[in-house]
């Protein structure tokens, strides 16, 4: 009986094949390359022949040389993974912890700031208040812890309260509104800038309102303002609208007063002096 030649089919799957042919040919690189590319294995792909060339060096085991090259695709995994994050949470300029200069304003306590840095906080779902005028850095505590809980893992979401605001008002007008207040109640930590820059009407404030009721005490929110809370009133024009919102802000909130002297200014200043010295 002549027995068929013909290469084994690689599996099937609903939308294709997947996996190595059943013969796979005098090359075994293309194969691996096929099996990196089917299995999503990107990190082993681009490294295995380094490893490989490395394994040889050291006359490493098999064993060594599988757990240094998985752990390789671990981390490039996490590193892709911390990139997307960040890049969902829609921040307007790349800000980090590490470059906030903490000897230009003493009022930010840094021990403080490097605790929040960890996701602990966000997982309880307490508020985070920043509250200073202009220039006092605000913002880029903002932006940086924002990005730290973003490569921890956390869902992050950046935006201004004017453009919340008007999203929750298109939303509202096209019928929408249940559905995006529940895909911001689903974020781990909404970064809310410049709350108290525009003045809210009472159904601006309404909206937001809803916001912030849909997250309480079970999603973290941070903001920052250039308004203490006792002139709230003049963003939040209904007082006991203003109230409630002071109260879910505020309750096992950490609140940072980022003070009133502008460092931004003083820096440009101070180059200023030292051309005209220069």
């Amino acid at each position: 009986m002549t027995q068929s030649t013909t290469p084994t089919p690689a599996t099937t799957g609903r939308w294709g094949s997947f996996g190595l042919p059943g013969q796979r040919g005098p090359n075994p690189s293309e194969a691996i390359d096929a099996a990196c590319r089917s299995l999503g294995l990107s990190g082993i792909r681009a490294r295995r022949d380094e490893f490989a060339a490395q394994a040889l060096r050291e006359q490493a085991s098999y064993a060594d040389f599988l757990a240094d090259l998985l752990e390789s695709e671990c981390e490039d995994r996490d590193a892709r993974r911390k990139v997307r994050r960040v890049k969902e949470a829609n921040f307007p300029r790349p800000k980090r912890i590490e470059d906030f200069d903490f000897s230009k304003n003493a009022n930010v306590p840094q021990e403080v700031i490097n605790t929040l840095t960890q996701p602990a906080w966000v997982q309880a779902g307490n508020p985070l208040c920043l509250i200073g005028d202009s220039g006092t850095g605000k913002s880029h505590l903002l932006i940086g812890l924002g990005t730290a809980i973003a490569e921890a893992g956390g869902r992050v979401r950046y935006t201004t309260a004017a453009n919340l605001v008007n999203e929750l008002a298109e939303a509202a007008g096209d019928k929408q509104l249940g559905r995006t207040i529940k895909k911001y109640g689903r974020i781990d930590q909404l970064c809310l800038d410049e709350l108290g820059y525009v003045k809210l009407d009472r159904h601006g404030a309404e909206l937001l309102f809803q916001i912030f009721t849909e997250r309480e005490e079970r999603h973290a929110i941070a903001i920052a303002s250039n308004r203490p809370f006792t002139e709230w009133d003049q963003t939040f024009t209904d007082k006991r609208l203003c109230q409630a919102i002071v109260d879910r802000l505020t309750f096992e909130a950490h609140i940072i007063e980022t003070g009133t002297q502008s460092f931004r200014l003083a820096s440009t200043t101070a180059k200023r002096k030292a051309a005209v010295a220069a």
